[in-house]
């Protein structure tokens, strides 16, 4: 799901992407009403510390996701949407955690409107250049006149 929503492309879009797919874990953890989760997160949990494979490939997959965010990030850098002077690993690993923190805290029964909250906030707390800020919603930036 995340390499179909962080695929890359213009760095205008960067910020729509990262925005995306931090909404789309929110929607997809708020529809999920059997709470069933998500099955690496679960299969990570439950066998990382007794099975090397499993504990390899969640770093892997992990990796994988803190490198497409990141992309994102430096894209959204470039384009002026995100400040340039922000690490960008840095923010990756915060949404990489707010997302699988969405899912983790989904799955244990809080509230849809609650996780779409998360999901805006995290994207709102995003450093903005100087001159530039996000609406509350932190979907889409604005510049101030």
């Amino acid at each position: 799901m995340a390499e179909g929503r962080l695929a890359g492309g213009p760095d205008a879009e960067a910020l729509a992407r990262l925005s995306g797919y931090v909404h789309l874990m929110a929607e997809n953890t708020a529809s999920d009403t059997e709470r069933r989760g998500c099955l690496l997160a679960k299969g990570a949990a439950e066998l990382s510390q007794h099975d090397p494979t499993v504990a390899g490939r969640s770093a892997q997959t992990m990796t994988a996701l803190l490198t497409l965010l990141r992309t994102e990030i430096s894209a959204a850098q470039r384009h002026g949407d995100i400040d340039s002077t922000a690490d960008p690993e840095r923010l990756a690993a915060l949404l990489l955690t707010v997302v699988r923190g969405i899912e983790a805290v989904g799955k244990a029964g809080l509230d849809p409107e609650t996780l779409r909250n998360i999901a805006d906030t995290a994207l709102a707390v995003l450093p903005m250049p100087e001159g530039q800020k996000r609406l509350a919603t932190g979907r889409s930036p604005a510049r101030e006149n």
